[in-house]
């Protein structure tokens, strides 16, 4: 796999916080095991471009967009209480399999976190889990999604949308069936070769985030869809429509 240059990922970028647009298929930090050991991440990546760079917070290796960096304590301290008090606005879209009519639904379905990447709803055990959920736009077999988290719990938008059995598209893990091109061209004819699917991880994008700079004032970044994302509402746009 090709890396991206740190410089080309940026966002935005002041004397505290870069915002970088993260790609998909890449890591926010080392992750555990050997499969994922000398890989390049985001932190390793940003290290190299200021060496007190510091992760405010995850998102999943697949899922791509906007994404804090802090280049010094004092502004990891402040977003980290941010996070804390949950003062950070974020909003992800996402697009789902099936149509559904979304207006401010809010799910608060506890999480539990079992380890090695496995969630499931515990009302008993499970940590305070709440998300909003927009439709804007619907398609004949699929719905753009706006997902705006008030916590942040380890894939808490891809098991509440799986709850309301609306799951991501290419998301195998909740039952997410990814998306061909052959699902949604009338008439289109396969070849000898296997078809692919139009994009081959879920589809997650971190869009916008909204926090507080060191000096009080809002900081608004909106991230552009990546190639793959893009590609996919363009084509739904043409053939499902």
């Amino acid at each position: 796999m090709k890396y991206p240059h740190f410089k080309d990922l940026i966002l935005f970028e002041n004397q505290d916080y870069i915002v970088v647009n993260k790609p998909p298929f890449v890591a926010s930090l080392d992750e555990r095991g050997a499969s994922g050991a000398g890989e390049v991440n985001i932190l390793r990546l940003a290290k190299q471009y200021i060496a007190d760079a510091q992760i405010c917070h995850r998102l999943d290796k697949e899922t791509s967009g906007a994404m804090v960096i802090a280049k010094n304590p004092e502004a990891y301290r402040s977003l980290s209480i941010q996070f804390e008090k949950r003062r950070v606005n974020k909003t992800y879209h996402a697009i789902v399999d099936g149509q559904f009519q979304f207006d401010n639904l809010l799910v608060d379905l506890p999480i539990l976190n079992e380890g090695n990447k496995n969630v499931t709803i515990d009302r008993a055990e499970g940590k305070r889990a709440e998300t909003y959920f927009n439709s804007l736009k619907y398609y004949k077999h699929y719905t753009l999604v706006e997902c705006k988290p008030i916590t942040g719990r380890m894939h808490q938008i891809r098991i509440h949308l799986a709850t309301q059995r609306a799951a991501i598209c290419g998301d195998s893990m909740y039952r997410g069936k990814p998306v061909y091109l052959s699902n949604i061209k009338r008439g289109y004819k396969l070849t000898d070769e296997e078809e692919q699917p139009i994009m081959k991880r879920f589809a997650l994008h971190a869009r916008r985030i909204v926090f507080k700079g060191l000096d009080g004032n809002d900081i608004e970044i909106e991230a552009p869809y990546p190639k793959d994302f893009a590609t996919l509402l363009k084509l739904l746009d043409k053939f499902d429509a």
